[in-house]
């Protein structure tokens, strides 16, 4: 078992390295593209990130079973929204696997008549759903964390302010009020009508600076989650452009793909990084 952790493991840092070198070409040839350097030059990166691409899919050829295995076991998961959000993710990673698989099969020849535009399409809608999912849980952990945080800074506050005050001369002998010596209430005492009180702006600002604190403390004190928020944020952009529904371009995608790569092999050098479960 723990030969084929260390195999996994290094076969997942080489498909890693392999990513980053595919999206470093992408930012290379639109740097270049933008130059305005010669076709030759442009056209070798370009082949070199098409050899990148599908010797991660030769890679990944077995991942699919991974993905539904770790779909099994985000199943008894005890909090209801994160079983929903990993299960269903590892689901589609896995149909997005499956996808990729079938482009790998077209473009080696195996499958010389696949639509590959066509599966292309599918497996980015596939990786979307599982960003868009891993996001959520992303979202829901940060909101527990804050939630937590505050209360116990509430606690905190409370337990100080409990603390008991001495009785002094000046606070011990305080004159009676003429309303509760005379027993009877003025016309200015009685209750007044409560009215809906808006926020100012100030308030508003204020309370938004300390939800921004509480957050970058969660975020500091959580680097697994960190990370994990930080690539999932750059992988998001790569289906988003390529099905069109947010066009960022080659080079923005390509800069997203790298730093996202390098965040992923950051947390397979150091695995008390990566986001559990």
């Amino acid at each position: 078992m723990e030969t084929w952790v260390r195999f996994n493991s290094q076969s997942q840092a080489k498909e890693r390295l392999c990513r980053a070198a595919q999206y470093a070409c992408t930012l290379l040839g639109y740097t270049l593209q933008r130059g305005g350097v010669g076709t030759d030059l442009l056209m070798t990166v370009k082949q070199l990130e098409s050899h990148m691409s599908l010797t991660r899919k030769l890679m990944r050829l077995g991942n699919s079973a991974e993905a539904l295995e770790a779909a099994k076991r985000a199943v008894h998961l005890s909090d209801s929204v994160l079983r929903l959000c990993i299960t269903v993710a590892h689901l589609n990673r896995a149909m997005y696997f499956a996808c990729d698989n079938v482009l790998w099969a077209g473009k080696t020849g195996l499958l010389p008549k696949l639509d590959q535009n066509k599966w292309s399409q599918r497996s980015y809608r596939y990786y979307l759903f599982a960003l868009i999912l891993n996001l959520t849980r992303d979202a829901y952990e940060i909101a527990l964390l804050m939630e937590r945080e505050s209360r116990s800074c509430s606690s905190a506050k409370a337990s100080l302010s409990s603390t008991p005050v001495a009785l002094t001369p000046e606070n011990d002998d305080l004159p009676a009020t003429p309303s509760s010596a005379s027993g009877s209430a003025s016309p200015s005492s009685q209750p007044a009508m409560l009215l809906p009180v808006v926020p100012s702006l100030p308030a508003l600002s204020q309370r938004l600076r300390r939800q921004l604190r509480l957050l970058a403390a969660v975020l500091r004190s959580n680097p697994p989650l960190l990370l994990d928020l930080l690539k999932n944020t750059c992988d998001v952009f790569i289906p988003l452009d390529r099905l069109g529904i947010y066009a960022t371009g080659n080079g923005f995608v390509g800069a997203c793909g790298l730093a996202s790569s390098v965040l992923s092999i950051l947390t397979i050098l150091h695995p008390w990084l990566k986001l559990k479960p």
